[in-house]
């Protein structure tokens, strides 16, 4: 973790050595500078535990959330190789073709995070093995498919698994989530028609932060606001 300042505001950095743990601490020991505008930077495979914490230590210490930067691309040698047919989440077209499907999902380790730079658009498919932050909106059609947490920085209104491979302790966050239908592990939730209806217009009205997590093997979605001191 790094802060420094910047004009207007605050940087993080949030490494890939971070994990929820060690930001919680960290923070907790500079509260006070966190009391303004503060703009979010990942690394690369930064862990989305230690992104929900930053969040939380921002508004417990009353600062303003800005932007959430993405990492630098990385050089061709270093990226990540997807099995024959996969789509990339790292490297998402403007305009994607027609829906592509894959039984094979990229060769990335369980604990590696990835960061999407963009939103995501119908017809699009992607399987991770670790967790998928989404700098953007995941809209009606797109399917997403992780094995550890899918946090949405934008409205998710297309379909999400997160915990694929059965993690329980996985969770959803969007702003707001406005999906017909999410999986958690082995877990399904689908919103009756009126539901969504009623998050698009919150949607349009203000974008609320909601987390979805099991609770005694049920998926639970409720309205994200932490806890203050």
């Amino acid at each position: 973790m790094k802060l420094r300042g910047a004009l207007g505001g605050l940087n993080l950095l949030i490494e890939a050595s971070d994990t929820q743990e060690t930001l919680e601490t960290g923070l907790r020991e500079r509260q006070e500078l966190l009391a303004q505008r503060v703009t979010i930077e990942l690394a690369a495979d930064a862990d989305a535990g230690a992104l929900q914490a930053a969040f939380a230590a921002v508004r417990a210490a009353g600062g303003e959330l800005g932007r959430v930067r993405g990492p630098r691309q990385p050089a061709a040698a270093s990226a990540p190789v997807p099995s024959p047919g996969a789509p990339s989440l790292t490297d998402v077209p403007a305009a994607p073709p027609p829906m592509q499907r894959s039984e094979a999902p990229p060769s990335l380790d369980s604990s590696q995070t990835v960061v999407v730079h963009h939103g995501l658009r119908a017809g699009f498919r992607g399987e991770y093995r670790g967790s998928v932050v989404v700098l953007g909106d995941v809209n009606p059609g797109a399917e997403l498919v992780a094995g550890g947490d899918i946090i949405v920085l934008g409205a998710l209104r297309g379909m999400v698994h997160a915990g694929a491979e059965g993690r329980t302790d996985a969770i959803v966050y969007a702003r707001p989530i406005a999906s017909a239908q999410i999986r958690i592990a082995g877990a399904v939730a689908r919103s009756a028609e009126d539901n969504v209806l009623e998050s698009m217009k919150r949607m349009q009205e203000k974008a609320e932060a909601e987390l979805a997590r099991l609770q005694n093997g049920v998926i639970q979605i409720e309205s994200y606001h932490p806890q203050r001191g």
